[in-house]
């Protein structure tokens, strides 16, 4: 769940990189939703070399881990 994953990383240090599969497509949903600020690997990134680096949670993201918003 992407929420899940966002208070997981709330304290983390950034840039903070990931490598694992279920983390990226994560970073992606929570990207899209303007939660963090994130480089994220091509479409065509084979899996196992795929990375993705979040820069920082976004106000908005701080703001729906606040209120509890599910994604």
């Amino acid at each position: 769940m992407p929420m899940d994953f966002l208070r997981r990383i709330k304290d983390a240090r950034f840039p903070l990189e990931l490598h694992k599969e279920a983390d990226i497509r994560n970073s992606i949903l929570l990207e899209a939703a303007e939660l963090i600020k994130a480089q994220l690997p091509g479409v065509d990134a084979p899996p196992a070399d795929a990375s993705a680096i979040i820069f920082r949670i976004t106000p908005q993201g701080r703001a729906a881990l606040s209120m509890g918003k599910p994604i």
